[in-house]
């Protein structure tokens, strides 16, 4: 099989599919219609993906009318189109990532509360992820912001509205952390 045979190949199996998608309605509309046939048909339009229409114009002796042939595409479930699949952030980042990913999403979760909104509204999941993969810990917060910058999806007014409180509180966490972790030397028994 040679490339073109390929390409025309697949480009005729695409169409296919589409036609097999493809649906017809016909909407008959008469001259002495009181508008019920007619708000029919557009309640009808305004909900599908119309491809065409073709209209056509049919008088016999019981009089005249409209035949509108409607081709569309079937409505896609909202749902399906726009949900993301799942990313599991533990298989994703590394141990000492996900950690601080988890610890990220904990201070989000404090601002989102303080800020009375949506926790996605601080910063996603994939923004903390993000974040949780440059290195930020002990670099000045000015510093921290920068590289925040060059996160996908962290712009500006985000920034300058959530990040230098998202590093303030981790810095102040991750301190609080420390010296929990920290063992008493000789000199301090």
């Amino acid at each position: 099989m040679t490339f073109s045979d390929a390409i025309t190949n697949n480009i005729t199996a695409k169409r296919s599919i589409f036609f097999l998608k493809m649906q017809i309605q016909i909407f008959n509309v008469p001259l002495a219609d009181n508008g019920d046939c007619l708000s029919e048909m557009n309640r009808f339009l305004t909900g599908h993906k119309v491809l065409e229409v073709e209209q056509r114009f049919f008088q016999n002796e019981k009089g005249g009318c409209w035949s509108f042939c409607v081709r569309y595409l079937p409505a896609v479930n909202v749902s399906q189109t726009a949900s993301k699949e799942k990313v599991d952030y533990k298989l994703v980042l590394s141990e000492a990532d996900f950690s601080l990913f988890s610890r990220l999403r904990e201070i989000r979760k404090q601002i989102a509360i303080a800020d009375a909104v949506p926790a996605y509204a601080v910063f996603t999941d994939e923004e903390l992820a993000g974040i949780a993969k440059l290195p930020i810990k002990d670099v000045e917060t000015e510093h921290a912001l920068s590289l925040m910058m060059t996160v996908k999806g962290i712009g500006e007014k985000k920034l300058e509205k959530y990040g230098k409180q998202m590093v303030e509180m981790l810095n102040v966490e991750m301190g609080h952390a420390q010296s929990q972790h920290s063992t008493p030397t000789a000199s301090n028994t």
